[in-house]
């Protein structure tokens, strides 16, 4: 030490800080937890509502799918087939492309050369034309695809290039579905003649890349909407995919 009065008092090198108290470092803790609880409940009721208003839309695209083919159905005497042939039976525009003129697509429709297959060059620039009525938009998948699938199997609404009338569906209208949704992995050009058979709709699963948590919406014979659960037993899956089986439709 310095003999020197006036000289400053040496001060060490380091200086000790009091301990860090813990109580203050967990209430910073759960301050900054609190506020993200918070965000969080902010933005959930906005979240929710897209979803309930993006489930809305894909229903009411099934009802107007629906409102077409009964209308189809009136101007024909019949419900559009799976899909139209050509002379040699082969598979040419889909049930979809069809309802065009009821979708109120007519312009579309007439561009449409229906002498050559959906996927001619002819055909590619009606192709590559989005029709939001065919796209569910809780998805993100090409512009030109769909995953509104027509049931199609030998006792099922379609059914190859037959086309059905009303009176075929004797388990009821009510009881009988028409159109689901699949998975957006299983998306096809919506002109495309392919549906869904009751295998691949029968294997559906909460683990299937669905639109919707749980389910799909499926279109009713009748015109009606219903949302389908993954859990549903799946004798009344098989009885609601029959036209004519005359088996008993479970709750669902």
């Amino acid at each position: 030490m310095s003999n020197n009065p006036f000289e400053s008092p040496e001060v060490p090198d380091t200086i000790g800080l009091p301990p860090r108290r813990l109580g203050t470092t967990l209430l910073k803790i759960f301050l900054l937890v609190a506020i993200g609880f918070v965000l969080v409940a902010l933005l959930l009721p906005g979240l929710q509502r897209r979803d309930v208003a993006r489930r809305t839309q894909c229903k009411n695209n099934l009802k107007q799918i629906g409102l077409a083919l009964h209308n189809y159905h009136d101007d024909y005497g019949a419900f559009p087939p799976a899909y139209t042939v050509d002379s040699e039976g082969r598979p040419l525009h889909s049930w979809r492309t069809l309802l065009l003129p009821y979708l109120e697509h007519s312009n579309l429709y007439q561009e449409i050369d229906f002498s050559k297959p959906w996927n001619d060059p002819v055909n590619a620039a009606v192709f590559e034309v989005s029709i939001n009525e065919f796209q569910c938009p809780s998805l993100s998948i090409p512009k030109n695809h769909t995953t509104y699938l027509g049931v199609n199997g030998p006792d099922s609404f379609f059914n190859a290039n037959a086309a059905r009338i009303i009176s075929e569906i004797t388990d009821g209208t009510s009881n009988t579905l028409t159109v689901v949704e699949v998975p957006y992995d299983q998306s096809v050009p919506w002109m495309a003649p392919q549906d869904a058979d009751e295998a691949s709709i029968l294997q559906l699963t909460e683990d299937s890349q669905l639109a919707h948590t749980g389910g799909y919406q499926g279109l009713i014979a009748d015109g009606s909407v219903r949302f389908i659960s993954v859990r549903l037993d799946q004798s009344t899956l098989r009885a609601l995919l029959t036209i004519s089986a005359g088996d008993v439709v479970g709750e669902f």
